[in-house]
């Protein structure tokens, strides 16, 4: 047994050909890869994600018991939360209360790329 786990995702500029589509729910996410299972982690769920420029979440979300934190590479793009709207860009970090209604997009001319 070790203490760590090792997995590789790849180049980020290739992170588009990942998809998530959950079990019983009506999306599919091109750009995004959950790590938990890759990573075996316990207590905190990660994921990488790219998202073109001109697209986004296209649609709202609230969590029922966790935060969010966005930490943004590269690109630049908006969030909406709760109504207000936020710019994001590389170095920008965000955190998001469980009860807040959110989404966010692409506004730049390159991928929009965050943790």
């Amino acid at each position: 047994m070790t203490n760590y786990h090792l997995f590789n995702v790849g180049k980020l500029s290739q992170l588009d050909q990942q998809r998530f589509a959950p079990d019983g729910l009506p999306i599919q996410i091109d750009g995004k890869i959950f790590l938990k299972d890759k990573l075996n982690l316990s207590s905190v769920e990660i994921s990488l994600n790219k998202i073109a420029s001109d697209t986004g979440m296209d649609f709202y979300h609230r969590h029922h018991d966790h935060e969010e934190v966005y930490l943004f590479l590269a690109g630049e793009g908006q969030m909406e939360i709760d109504g207000q709207l936020i710019d994001v860009e590389e170095g920008s970090a965000v955190c998001i209360k469980p009860e807040a209604k959110r989404s966010w997009w692409n506004t730049g001319k390159a991928d929009l790329y965050y943790i």
